[in-house]
């Protein structure tokens, strides 16, 4: 009896696919125990199933760094991790889209740490937001010692794919809908970086249009320049099966593992040393590659930067962070920038070749301190050449624009940003990306409700912002024109005396002098200088977005007979509810001397809040026919 009872308890151990030797000698030496109902199912189903993450397209993966994944120095070669951050992305980007995608781009990406043989990569993708046939990604990469225990931050990454059905036709996405705080800021701000993507190489040549077209060329006492064609690099690769897809496309990770390492070689072959990787600059794929394809590398030191540094901190960094951690705010580490492309052709040589990629990877190198070394400059050939040199300076530059502008929190960035014509698109992205930021924020609390005007506030660490809103009888489309010219907004704000157009950046981005009527405390009257941004939705259920902050204009300096006061972030977003009805909406998070004004209207002592959105309701009534008949007239 007890074998015929211990065959059926394998027996039906056999068939929930569960195999447990240990039940099997408990039940020989202890007899059968019958454990409570549910309690053994509810076990076995934890073990077979683990629960999945809040959001679906998240993925989540980790990896033990081996001797096989690392360089001489027992790191982690950056080419595998690009190629495990691209995997991780694209089965993100595939739960979303339930088919195969492929890398379109990958945005700026910055390398804080190297890790080391024994530790693990963790990292973590998941879709931000899906537009028509594309999807941004999130990737965020770390490190964990599992002696110690701790854990560190090695880079951020956004990564754009784009599905595709048969035959390498197009997908029409599902939209994505956020759940968390998190990602609804960073559904909203990816629109944003969709924008800067679409514009960045206008940047570049606006930049280098507005240039001296002579570029001089630093020279050092003593030392002489290398020629640059002594960094040249050219190199073949067969692509395989275990370096495509299913669809047998080339891994967009693998062609970005094979480009970092002739650009590796490049940079060495410069400065005679093993260099460490710290930025990819942005880049995008120009078409597919397959299984049979021959993929032409190549790369070359376009320029190198003598950049002074100053350390600050002596003794021992073993970690590219720790070495940038060492300089003052105003210096940089020496730098190499490296240019790399990616050819392809099939098994007979074609009569041209098939450009998949162009990189730009910035190196330094390190001495055994862990501190920038300094690098031997430069010496492009005429022609071609000058022209390289010449467009890696501007990229520098826009470099930099991009990671000390657009990456910065709102905490870290001064009220007031110096106004440039090359920065000019990422300051436009951090004045509306800050408020769309402040608008998918939780925490929102009704504060007061007098008719049908609303205030709410949201207290933070460092901040109290406040919203105001009301239905109004207008299409959001006539709304949002009205709203967005500053230079009527005396007609119905009391605080305003003027406000007159300095500059008309572009369509969507204009400068403004704002005079106020509130005087400051040294009885003046107060006057900004704000970079209005103007945003229509993206997709169906976006708002209408109007984005104000102070910036500095050397024509319009502060004067004495004003006080210079300043806005980090405000503006306007406004939802259409029906064809002909609104919800406009005020966000204005509270600089300290607007402060008090601020809390005043909070507490009920003074109701001009509620009385000045009244008077917006009204001008935006009075003028909404005068605006269609303008319309017309167009």
């Amino acid at each position: 009896a007890a074998t015929l009872l211990l065959s059926r308890c394998l027996l039906k151990m056999v068939k929930g696919s569960i195999v447990a030797p240990e039940e099997i000698l408990s039940f020989c030496c202890n007899g059968l125990q019958v454990p409570p109902p549910g309690e053994r199912e509810e076990t076995w189903g934890a073990m077979a199933s683990p629960s999945p993450p809040c959001n679906p397209t998240e993925v989540q993966m980790s990896q033990l760094v081996l001797p096989c994944h690392t360089n001489h120095r027992g790191e982690l070669s950056t080419g595998q991790l690009l190629k495990w951050i691209d995997t991780a992305a694209c089965l993100s980007a595939e739960r979303h889209a339930g088919c195969p995608c492929v890398t379109a781009s990958m945005d700026d990406i910055y390398f804080e740490h190297t890790i080391s043989v024994g530790q693990v990569v963790n990292i973590k993708a998941k879709v931000n937001r899906a537009f028509n046939s594309s999807m941004e990604v999130g990737i965020q990469v770390s490190y964990e010692d599992l002696c110690s225990g701790k854990h560190c931050s090695i880079c951020k990454a956004f990564a754009t794919f784009v599905a595709q059905g048969p035959s390498g036709t197009k997908v029409k996405l599902k939209p994505l809908t956020p759940q968390t705080e998190e990602e609804k800021i960073e559904h909203s701000i990816a629109a944003e970086r969709r924008r800067m993507r679409l514009v960045h190489k206008d940047t570049l040549k606006d930049l280098l249009t507005r240039s001296p077209r002579e570029t001089e060329l630093e020279t050092r006492d003593g030392s002489a320049a290398v020629p640059a064609e002594k960094t040249r690099v050219e190199s073949v690769e067969l692509v395989l099966p275990p370096h495509a897809n299913h669809q047998g496309n080339t891994f967009g990770g693998q062609i970005m593992a094979w480009m970092e390492n002739v650009a590796t070689i490049a940079a060495s072959r410069l400065c005679h040393a093993h260099p460490t990787l710290q930025t990819i600059e942005m880049f995008h794929f120009r078409g597919p590659s397959q299984v049979g394809d021959r993929l032409v590398l190549k790369a070359i030191v376009n320029n190198a930067f003598k950049n002074r540094w100053v350390p600050v901190v002596r003794g021992p960094h073993p970690t590219l962070s720790a070495a940038f951690h060492t300089l003052t705010p105003s210096s940089l580490p020496p730098s190499m920038e490296v240019g790399v492309c990616a050819e392809a052709y099939g098994q007979e040589m074609s009569v041209s070749r098939r450009h998949i990629n162009s990189a730009f990877m910035t190196f330094v190198v390190l001495d055994q301190e862990g501190r920038p070394r300094t690098l031997p400059m430069v010496a492009p050939e005429p022609g071609e050449g000058e022209r390289r040199y010449r467009e890696a300076s501007a990229r520098k530059k826009i470099r930099l624009d991009r990671k000390y502008v657009v990456s910065c929190k709102q905490t870290e960035m001064p009220l007031s940003v110096p106004w440039d014509q090359s920065n000019k698109v990422y300051l436009s992205y951090n004045n509306v990306s800050a408020l769309k930021t402040l608008v998918a924020k939780a925490n929102w609390t009704l504060a007061r409700e007098k008719e049908k005007v609303r205030m709410y506030t949201l207290e933070e660490d460092k901040f109290l912002s406040f919203r105001i809103e009301i239905s109004v009888c207008i299409a959001a489309s006539r709304a949002f024109s009205l709203l967005s010219d500053l230079r009527r907004r005396h007609e119905w704000d009391r605080h305003y005396a003027s406000a007159e157009l300095v500059q008309q950046v572009d369509d969507d981005d204009m400068i403004y002098h704002v005079v106020s009527q509130t005087l400051s405390c040294e009885n003046k009257p107060q006057d900004f200088v704000i970079l209005a941004s103007r945003r229509k939705p993206c997709s169906k259920g976006d708002p209408y977005v109007v984005a104000f902050r102070s910036v500095t204009l050397p024509t319009h300096p502060a004067s004495d007979a004003f006080t210079r006061a300043e806005t980090l972030c405000s503006g306007f977003c406004i939802w259409p509810e029906s064809e002909e009805m609104s919800k406009v909406a005020y966000y204005n998070q509270a600089t300290p001397g607007y402060l008090n004004y601020v809390t005043t209207n909070v507490v009920g002592l003074s109701s001009n809040f509620c009385a000045t959105f009244e008077a917006c309701e009204k001008f935006l009534l009075k003028n909404k026919e005068d605006l269609i008949m303008r319309l017309q007239d167009l």
